[in-house]
């Protein structure tokens, strides 16, 4: 089974290649340290931008929400660039 973190980011046009910037810079972070990771895909669409995680079990899903490379990296380079909070939702394949 595969697991997978979505987070949704309300990420105007003009800003989102300054997110797509933090996407890359810790993409490679994630799937070097975080348990369980498998992969990272940015999505793109018109009302917003969503990042994929993909991981071998819903826990380390959750705890990479709860690591410093989650709270303080990726937040805090994301923070100033969204327009409302991020939508987090996680899914399990069967």
């Amino acid at each position: 089974m595969v697991a997978y973190l979505e987070i949704t980011l309300a990420v105007g046009k003009p800003r989102r290649v300054e997110a797509a910037a933090v996407y890359q810079q810790y993409k490679q972070a994630f799937l070097d340290t975080v348990p369980g990771a498998v992969s990272k895909e940015l999505l793109v669409r018109d009302e917003d931008v969503q990042v994929l995680h993909g991981s071998s079990a819903v826990g380390q899903a959750r705890a990479y929400l709860d690591s410093d490379l989650f709270t303080k990296d990726v937040v805090g380079g994301l923070a100033p660039l969204l327009s409302a909070d991020p939508e987090v939702r996680i899914y399990e394949t069967v």
